[in-house]
């Protein structure tokens, strides 16, 4: 045992990068970001490649945020990742951005051109790479969302992006779901919008085919909770996606595997968004097996460290 523990601490260490002068940096804006997966996922992507680049967490106070995109620019970063809270607080503070950005409303990755901050949001069509994954095709479907905040926005634009003919947005605050539906109409005229009542999910009809929580619930440490109800059995002819990726197995997809639907997890998102941004920033196609095994990995890690009471 002595033997392979030394074994594994000398790989460790000629794998460890070395930040020097020379090293292209990129990170992730949020508060807090010690969770993010995103430094694993780049990092090892970097390795892989051979790239003199590194990606760390750049933990932003809410009121800081100004600063520390500017200081992006400053500090000669190359880019940056952008996670909650602060999205759409980064809008105001970019010198132009994507049509993607513009639509949803928020802001994902940064990249530094020039001195010019720009936005972008990969987060659709990171969504749409892992429905490609997983043989679904959106055009011409009939598509239903559970939730209406920023990842909503973001799955609602991508399906409509993609062709879907009508969208139902289900969500506790119809006003909220309303007020989605209504801006993204204004860009995708051709597409049906319908908001409803969360609790009206349930009435999800035969003619709709997916069917995406893009909730938070379900989420770590809350992993009992779902959106849909236990006692009621998820239509078998959907394809049920959800967002959340802490567990790789939510209650909600266990729900839908257990009615026989066809399951995507929230990994696949979670990866793709990444190389999107990956790509952005180096100009390289990103390698998203190895992003994928390296953020599966530390995800199981950390699960099987945590207690059914939640403590490590």
């Amino acid at each position: 045992m002595l033997r392979d523990a030394r074994v594994v601490s000398m790989e460790r260490i000629k794998t460890r990068q070395t930040i020097t002068g020379h090293t292209r940096l990129v990170g992730v804006i949020g508060w807090p970001v010690e969770h993010s997966l995103s430094p694993v996922m780049h990092n090892a992507a970097f390795a892989a490649l051979g790239l003199d680049w590194a990606y760390v967490p750049l933990p932003v106070y809410p009121d800081h945020i100004g600063e520390a995109v500017r200081g992006l620019r400053a500090m000669g970063f190359i880019g940056a990742n952008v996670t909650v809270p602060h999205k759409q607080a980064v809008l105001s503070h970019l010198d132009d951005m994507a049509h993607a950005a513009l639509v949803i409303g928020a802001v994902n990755a940064i990249v530094v051109r020039e001195g010019t901050l720009y936005g972008d949001n990969t987060d659709a069509a990171g969504f749409l790479a892992a429905l490609a994954d997983a043989g679904f095709d959106p055009a011409g479907k009939y598509c239903a969302v559970l939730g209406a905040g920023g990842a909503a926005r973001a799955i609602v634009h991508a399906l409509a992006d993609a062709g879907s003919r009508q969208m139902i947005v289900f969500n506790r605050s119809v006003t909220r779901a309303r007020r989605l539906c209504r801006d993204m109409a204004k860009f995708h005229p051709d597409v049906r919008f319908e908001a409803n009542p969360l609790d009206r999910a349930r009435d999800v009809g035969n003619d709709t085919s997916l069917l995406v929580n893009a909730t938070s619930l379900g989420m770590w440490p809350d992993v009992d909770r779902s959106p849909w109800p236990s006692d009621l059995p998820i239509p078998d002819h959907l394809t049920v996606c959800d967002l959340v990726y802490t567990p790789l197995e939510t209650q909600f997809l266990s729900q839908a595997r257990a009615a026989g639907a066809e399951v995507v997890g929230g990994l696949g998102m979670l990866v793709h968004q990444g190389a999107a941004a990956f790509t952005l920033w180096t100009g390289h196609p990103a390698p998203t097996a190895i992003m994928k095994k390296a953020a599966q990995q530390t995800l199981l890690r950390n699960q099987a460290t945590i207690s059914p009471l939640g403590k490590s």
